[in-house]
C-alpha cells in the first residue's frame, strides 16, 4: 500500500520534536449495501475509501490527526502537524521497520485464517439485488398480517497496513458480509416486529450456508406469533436465557466492564477486582477474536497486535481485562489484541470481538424442565447498561411463560431489570450448546463489527418488567 521507506519518513518525523511512541494506520476499503424497503429497492451504495492516522503518544497524552491523502507531501504533512504533541517529550533514535508481517507471512499464518471463496466485488449487482428482492418476497408471504419488510445486505473489503516506532510493520485483509431482515405485522391497533441477521468474516459464499429466504420467514414469522402473545408478567422469577437470544446480556452487562479504559478511568463496577469472585462458579467469559468466520474476528487489531483469545472470568474469578497498547502501558502488562478503531479516522480503544459465556455441562431441555415458574428468553432486543455500577435494562422481543417445567405460552411487552454482576452471581445452570448473534457496536463515537455468544443459562432470580394486571407493578424505564 506504501512504501517502508515512506513510513520511516512519517514515524520519524512524528517524533522529530520527541515523544513516546508514533504510529500510522493506512486503510483502504470498499463498501456495498442494498435495502430493500416497500417492495421496491431503496438505496444500493457503493463506495471506495482511502486514508491514514497518524498518533504521537507523549507522557501518556495522545495526538491524532488524519487525511485522505496518501501522497509523500500528505502523509508528510500530516506527520508534521502530530509532530507538535511531542514538544518536551523524549527524542527517539531513528525509527527502521522489519517486516512486513503480511497475508502470506508466517505471523499471519498463525492467526485467524482468512479464507474467501467468492470476494464480496467479483458478485453481479444484479445477484445482491436480486437475494434481497427474494428474502422481501419470503418475508411478505407469511401473512397479511405483514405490513412492512425492510431487507439490507451490505458487504464490506478492507485492507490495513499498520507501523508504530516499535519497528513493527503488519499488513491485513479483512472480508465481512451481513444479511438483516425486520419484519413488521400489525392487527388492528396492535404492532409487533420479527428481527433476524446473519453475517461473518467471511466472503459472499455466507450464504451458502445461510438462505436469505429463510431468514426472512423466520422475522416475519416471529412478527406475526408476537401478535398473539400476552402481556408480560411483572415480578422477580427465574428466568432461562436460551442459546438463541445470543450473548446480548455478556456483552452489554458484563464485556464493556472488562474494556481496561473505562476500568482505568474508574467508570467500571468491576475496577480493583481483579482475583476476587465476580460470578458464579461455572461461568467463564472469553473473549476471542481467532474464532474463524466469526463477526467480530480478525488476524491483527488495528493497532498490529496478533489476535488472541482472551479469558476475562473464568470458572467465576475475574483474571483479565481487554487491553489496546495504551491501557496495557498503563497497567505494565502486553495487550491482548483488542486496539479498535471504525476507520482511518479514529484513534484506537479497547474494544471487544467476540465475546461468549462458555458452554457448560447441564442439557438445556433439562434446564427448562427443572424450572417450576419463570420466563424464557429467545430474542433479546435494545437497552442500556450503566458500567460503573452494572445495572442494566433490556427489552424481549420474544419471550415465554414457563410452568411446571413446559413453556407455555408467548409474552410481549417483557424487560429484564438487573446489575450486571449480581445476575452472573446468581446463575446456577449452563448449558452445553452456544448460540452466536452479530451487531455493531458503539463506543466513544464508533461502531465497530463484533460477535456475541451464550450458552443456554438460568438466572436464579431476575427482575422482569410487564404489562400483566398480576403481580408487582413495575416501572418502565424508557431509552431516550
Amino acid at each position: 500500500m506504501i512504501e517502508k521507506d515512506l513510513l520511516e519518513k512519517v514515524l520519524n518525523l512524528a517524533l522529530e520534536k520527541g515523544g513516546d511512541f508514533a504510529e500510522i494506520y493506512v486503510e483502504e476499503k470498499i463498501n456495498n449495501s442494498i435495502i430493500c424497503e416497500n417492495n421496491n429497492v431503496e438505496k444500493v451504495n457503493t463506495g471506495r475509501e482511502k486514508g491514514a492516522g497518524i498518533r504521537v503518544v507523549n507522557n501518556g497524552n495522545t495526538a491524532y490527526v488524519y487525511t485522505n491523502d496518501l501522497s509523500e507531501d500528505g502523509l508528510l504533512k500530516a506527520a508534521s502537524v502530530v509532530s507538535r504533541a511531542g514538544r518536551a517529550g523524549v527524542t527517539r533514535g531513528t525509527v527502521l521497520l522489519v517486516g512486513p508481517s503480511g497475508p502470506d507471512n508466517e505471523i499471519t499464518r498463525r492467526t485467524v485464517p482468512l479464507v474467501t471463496l467468492r470476494m464480496p466485488e467479483d458478485v453481479p449487482i444484479d445477484d445482491k439485488v436480486q437475494a434481497v428482492l427474494d428474502a422481501n418476497k419470503a418475508a411478505r408471504q407469511i401473512g397479511e398480517e405483514i405490513k412492512q419488510v425492510t431487507v439490507a445486505v451490505a458487504d464490506n473489503h478492507k485492507k490495513v497496513l499498520i507501523a508504530n516506532s516499535e519497528g513493527e510493520l503488519v499488513e491485513d485483509e479483512r472480508v465481512r458480509v451481513r444479511l438483516a431482515v425486520n419484519a413488521v405485522a400489525a392487527r388492528q391497533n396492535m404492532i409487533q416486529t420479527g428481527y433476524e441477521s446473519a453475517g461473518g468474516m467471511t466472503g459472499w459464499e455466507l450464504f451458502d450456508q445461510v438462505n436469505p429466504e429463510d431468514l426472512a420467514e423466520k422475522a416475519a414469522n416471529l412478527a406475526v406469533k408476537m401478535l398473539d402473545a400476552r402481556p408480560a408478567p411483572a415480578g422477580s422469577m427465574p428466568v432461562v436465557m436460551s442459546a438463541q437470544a445470543g450473548g446480548t446480556m455478556v456483552h452489554e452487562a458484563c464485556g464493556h466492564g472488562l474494556e481496561a479504559d473505562l476500568v482505568q478511568k474508574g467508570l467500571s463496577v468491576y475496577k480493583g477486582k481483579m482475583g476476587e469472585m465476580v460470578a458464579a462458579k461455572g461461568v467463564t467469559v472469553i473473549d476471542d477474536a481467532t474464532l474463524p468466520g466469526k463477526f467480530g474476528s480478525y488476524r491483527f487489531d488495528d493497532e498490529g497486535v496478533a489476535a488472541q483469545r482472551t479469558v476475562l472470568i473464568d470458572n467465576g474469578q475475574l483474571v483479565g481485562y481487554m487491553y489496546d497498547r495504551i491501557t496495557a502501558a498503563k497497567d505494565g502488562v502486553s495487550p491482548t489484541g483488542n486496539g479498535r478503531r471504525e476507520s482511518y479516522q479514529h484513534k484506537p480503544i479497547p474494544r471487544m470481538s467476540n465475546t461468549a459465556i462458555a458452554p457448560g455441562t447441564d442439557d438445556p431441555d433439562e434446564i427448562i424442565k427443572s424450572t417450576e415458574q419463570g420466563l424464557l428468553v429467545k430474542r433479546m432486543g435494545g437497552g442500556q447498561v450503566n458500567t460503573t455500577n452494572g445495572d442494566f435494562v433490556f427489552e424481549v422481543q420474544e419471550g415465554y411463560v414457563i410452568e411446571a417445567g413446559e413453556v407455555k405460552y408467548a409474552v410481549r411487552g417483557a424487560t429484564l431489570i438487573g446489575n450486571g454482576p449480581e445476575a452472573l452471581n446468581n446463575i446456577d445452570r449452563v448449558g452445553n450448546d452456544q448460540g452466536f448473534a452479530i451487531g455493531t457496536c458503539g463506543k466513544d463515537g464508533q461502531g465497530v463489527p463484533v460477535a456475541d455468544a451464550q450458552p443456554t443459562i438460568r438466572i436464579k432470580r431476575l427482575t422482569v418488567g410487564g404489562t400483566s394486571v398480576a403481580g408487582p407493578t413495575i416501572k418502565r424505564i424508557r431509552r431516550r
